[in-house]
């Protein structure tokens, strides 16, 4: 059963930091390429950070760069996204996806909710 699950989310002050993880099950991982969009209330999703199969240098949205930073471990098939300096503005729900061209096919995850407030 292939399963994307995304976990770490939560709510936290502004100025403090969460940390997300992917965790992939059913399928070849190490061959997928990995993003991580978020979509708030009330607007588009937005795609945050993505990585390659081979976890080398990551992208980012600008509005994150310089806070979020994305990593993969394919020996235990997740992705992290650590997230620092939060603010209002990153209140989400965060979603992982998986992009595997060797098979042709695209997983989602769940999402995850992250909320900034004071």
């Amino acid at each position: 059963q292939v399963q994307l699950v995304e976990s770490g989310g939560g709510w936290v002050l502004p100025g403090g930091s969460l940390r997300l993880s992917c965790a992939a099950s059913g399928f070849t991982f190490s061959r997928c390429a990995v993003s991580w969009y978020r979509r708030a209330p009330g607007k588009e999703r937005e795609l945050v950070a993505a990585i390659d199969t081979f976890g080398g240098d990551p992208a980012y949205d600008g509005s994150v760069k310089g806070r979020f930073t994305l990593s993969r471990d394919n020996a235990k098939n997740t992705a992290v996204l650590q997230m620092a300096s939060l603010t209002v503005e990153d209140t989400a729900n965060y979603y992982c996806k998986a992009v595997c061209p060797s098979s042709g096919e695209d997983y989602w995850g769940q999402g995850t909710q992250v909320t900034v407030s004071a």
